[in-house]
């Protein structure tokens, strides 16, 4: 419920009772004001209040400047600063979600188009505001069999979840078709949910809905409690993350893979399969969610060294030190938000670091990659000299589908 007569040192207790209870949350305390947070964060010389200045502003009582500043709405969680700050602050995982939430109950200022997403995913359990009916429509478009568990629920090995970028949006959805015509070419046993599947909640969760993704967790759990598999393989970095690291501390556990990960293993399977060369440069991005937060750093590298004519070239920032898309943590629903407040996007300063090595091909592991690159290149009038491309697709262009 959205709470408006409380004073600001009152909020500055409530924020601070909900930190304090968090893992790791006390380290807050430590911080040592090295700026080591604002340094990296690639938003951070547009907000008008940092991680560090943040921290500073608590301390001296300007609670709430801080939660009707733009400065929380600017962060994408990408996990740089937690990865780097020298007192293992959790920023990311607490800080910043807890401070988004604060500023969600109490009414200051929080983006209209974040808003609109998260009630969308409350109501439709899509950030789109679609039907749940057409979560399945891709399926249509893969002219190959695909187990839905709703109607069948003969046990399979693999379980699906495509998420929601790859099951509604237009150009991510590729990914998911792809990756079903690699499974059938693979002779793989595997099934969707169907329309009762929903959002996995990762982002949610880190624009500061916890009770949000605690219900989505909660129904995702009972869904999948109705179906018999041996795995779940997802496209999606961010419901890769809530699987492995979120969803086990509310007792939800499973076996899960990425869908590099799971090519990878399957390589040598592959491999037979491959009929034309791919003889263009090629660098690969590192999602934030797949390779600084859960270190899967080889296995999409592993894929494309195999491909037959690929020229495979790394940018100067790369791994742990990868260059944020700018989409995550409910950012890729405030575009139009944070262009008032930086000269250039992640997604900009990225493809322009792709070029500059002379690489054709900007190879991605993430929906949400593949829409806010797509789009800086024709912000930047790129097109026809990178192309943006899942490691799913260029497998299922090299095997042929």
């Amino acid at each position: 419920m959205v709470q408006t007569d409380v004073e600001a040192k009152d909020l500055y207790e409530i924020f601070k009772e909900k930190v304090y209870g968090m893992v790791d949350g006390e380290k807050i305390k430590q911080c040592l004001q090295c700026g080591t947070c604002s340094a990296s964060c690639p938003f951070g010389e547009g907000m008008d209040y940092n991680t560090r200045k943040m921290i500073a502003a608590m301390k001296i009582g300007d609670f709430d400047e801080i939660l009707s500043g733009h400065g929380i709405w600017l962060c994408t969680s990408c996990y740089i600063c937690t990865t780097r700050c020298p007192a293992k602050i959790p920023l990311t995982d607490v800080m910043v979600p807890v401070l988004r939430e604060t500023a969600m109950l109490y009414e200051k200022g929080v983006p209209l188009e974040l808003q609109k997403a998260l009630e969308n995913v409350a109501r439709y359990g899509n950030p789109f505001g679609e039907s749940p009916k057409k979560r399945i429509n891709w399926v249509k478009e893969t002219g190959v069999p695909i187990k839905i568990l709703q109607k069948d629920k003969k046990p399979v090995n693999i379980l699906l979840i495509p998420e929601c970028f790859c099951a509604y949006h237009q150009r991510a959805k590729n990914v998911a078709i792809s990756l079903a015509k690699i499974f059938h070419k693979l002779n793989v046993d595997f099934g969707i949910i169907g329309p009762d599947e929903k959002c996995i909640g990762d982002s949610k969760r880190l624009a500061g809905e916890f009770g949000l993704f605690e219900m989505l967790a909660e129904y995702n759990a009972k869904q999948l409690k109705k179906y018999n598999f041996d795995i779940i393989i997802t496209p999606d970095p961010h419901a890769y993350n809530a699987f492995v690291n979120e969803y086990p501390k509310l007792g939800y556990t499973y076996k899960v893979l990425h869908h590099t990960q799971y090519l990878f293993q399957r390589l040598d399977d592959l491999k037979p399969l491959f009929k034309k060369e791919f003889p263009y440069k090629v660098t690969y991005h590192d999602p934030c969610y797949l390779g600084r937060r859960n270190k899967v750093f080889d296995a999409p590298r592993e894929i494309l060294k195999s491909i037959n004519g690929l020229n495979f070239i790394e940018m100067p920032r790369t791994r742990e030190d990868a260059l944020c898309c700018g989409g995550g943590g409910g950012g890729v629903w405030l575009d139009s938000f944070s262009r008032k407040y930086i000269k250039e996007r992640p997604a900009e300063k990225r493809v322009k670091e792709a070029l500059s090595i002379g690489a054709e091909v900007l190879a991605v592991a993430c929906p949400i990659d593949i829409t806010m690159f797509e789009d800086a290149v024709k912000v930047l009038n790129l097109e026809g000299k990178i192309r943006i491309m899942d490691i799913s697709e260029i497998l299922l262009e090299v095997i042929g589908g």
